[in-house]
């Protein structure tokens, strides 16, 4: 018997989730219907589906979306729509009786786990937050290790996450710009760095003091580095030969994703970087303390020549380090939009891989191997669906996360966002959330 399966959102990442039913999973998934507020993202979601083979589907505007989950007997919905509208839409699915995958962040402020975990409740149904990295094969391995006592107890982790200037870049062209709508790179991209944190070490963020600002993006930012006047988009002529500017004309999917359908609502997926309006951070650091006691030290940067992170677990019997470095430069002015991670020219100083050391007290260092990794995020989407359409098996790391996870993972961004406008730590037991 299938499990049968709407999207919820016909954005970008909603593609992985298509691909990998018709593709990997029609054994036990069927998608049943399509929603979205644009009739041009449908309409190229609907062509998706017949190239993978399957039939024609209904499509629901969200006004639509009770109706949606009884005429066609949905079973969970899949919800990939931007992360303001999670809260509402993630709710209104489990009291309609259907359970819910959604994208991470969970949601962006403590009002949304308040309605989303009541909505649980209330249902008897079930949330799955999709955090893919917890997959990912070295950062398995690092929990592995912890969970191992190799380090002994955990007393601090630093981690640092960079983001280069092909993909950080694009969180401020886009509608993440905004802070009321994505919660800012705290919540939209670090609760997956947060998430990873929680699991590693089987504890829980108890008090936040962040520190941030945007200090590259920005009209401001390119005025006091003497840019000049910019275009507002970068669907224009020559925006090719700038790095920093979008032609959505050059990639089909994008070309028929947003700008083919923009007119529809609106929305331009190819703002300039340095243009006005942007209010999230592009440079962000925190202090977390744990209720174990632990404490982490996390720094994001969405400039930087290079993408990848560095995190050391630091314990009572010794340390372990992971490396892991996904593009190891950002070579020539032509923006790839799918940000993949293409291999650099042999002889690069820095160069794409992973490699997670352990060093106990008293000894040598050695590395730890990482099984082979296939596929998106590190690896971590192929595993991910198949727990997801096919049921989750042994793991004994525990990788599937549910809506406690999730909340745990934005509280610390939703604390930091609040210590970022106070100027002041935040204990997470005042944010009032639901579910931690």
């Amino acid at each position: 018997m299938t499990t049968r399966y709407a999207v919820v959102g016909t954005g970008h990442r909603a593609r992985e989730y298509v691909r990998a039913i018709y593709r990997d999973h029609a054994e036990t998934a069927e998608l049943v219907a399509l929603l979205d507020t644009n009739p041009g993202r449908l309409a190229y979601y609907l062509d998706l589906v017949k190239e993978l083979g399957g039939d024609s589907l209904p499509t629901y505007h969200p006004d639509g979306l009770e109706s949606m989950i009884t005429d066609q007997r949905v079973d969970r919905v899949i919800v990939t729509s931007p992360d303001h509208t999670h809260a509402a839409l993630v709710a209104r699915c489990l009291r309609a009786g259907a359970d819910v995958i959604v994208e991470k962040p969970l949601t962006i402020d403590a009002a949304g786990t308040r309605e989303i975990v009541e909505a649980q409740a209330s249902s008897g149904k079930s949330v799955v937050v999709t955090f893919n990295y917890r997959y990912s094969p070295r950062n398995s391995a690092l929990r592995q290790l912890i969970a191992d006592g190799s380090i002994g107890q955990v007393t601090s982790i630093d981690f640092q996450w960079v983001l280069d200037t092909r993909h950080g870049a694009d969180y401020f062209r886009r509608w993440h710009r905004k802070k009321k709508n994505s919660g800012g790179l705290l919540v939209h991209k670090a609760s997956h760095h947060f998430d990873l944190v929680n699991w590693w070490i089987d504890a829980a963020p108890a008090r936040v003091f962040a520190s941030g600002s945007l200090a590259f993006y920005g009209s401001a930012n390119a005025a006091e580095r003497g840019l000049g006047p910019r275009p507002a988009r970068g669907t224009v002529d020559g925006s090719a030969d700038d790095p920093f500017l979008l032609d959505l004309r050059t990639d089909e999917d994008l070309r028929r994703l947003y700008l083919e359908a923009e007119h529809h609502d609106g929305y331009l997926r190819d703002q300039d970087v340095f243009g006005d309006g942007i209010t999230i951070e592009d440079n962000l650091a925190l202090t977390v303390e744990y209720d174990s006691a632990a404490r982490l030290s996390y720094s994001l940067n969405a400039h930087s020549p290079w993408e990848g992170y560095r995190v050391a677990v630091n314990g009572t019997a010794g340390r372990a380090e992971l490396e892991v470095v996904e593009r190891a430069a950002v070579l020539g002015a032509e923006v790839d939009p799918s940000y993949a991670f293409e291999p650099v020219a042999t002889g690069n100083v820095r160069v794409d891989g992973e490699r997670l050391v352990l060093q106990r007290h008293w000894e040598s260092a050695v590395e730890v191997p990482i099984p082979k990794a296939i596929g998106g995020h590190g690896g971590g989407d192929a595993v991910l669906f198949t727990d997801l359409f096919r049921g989750v098996t042994d793991d004994p790391l525990g990788r599937a996360a549910n809506v406690h996870d999730g909340v745990r993972a934005v509280a610390v961004g939703i604390a930091g966002n609040q210590s970022l406008e106070t100027g002041l730590p935040v204990t997470i037991a005042e944010l009032e959330l639901s579910g931690f």
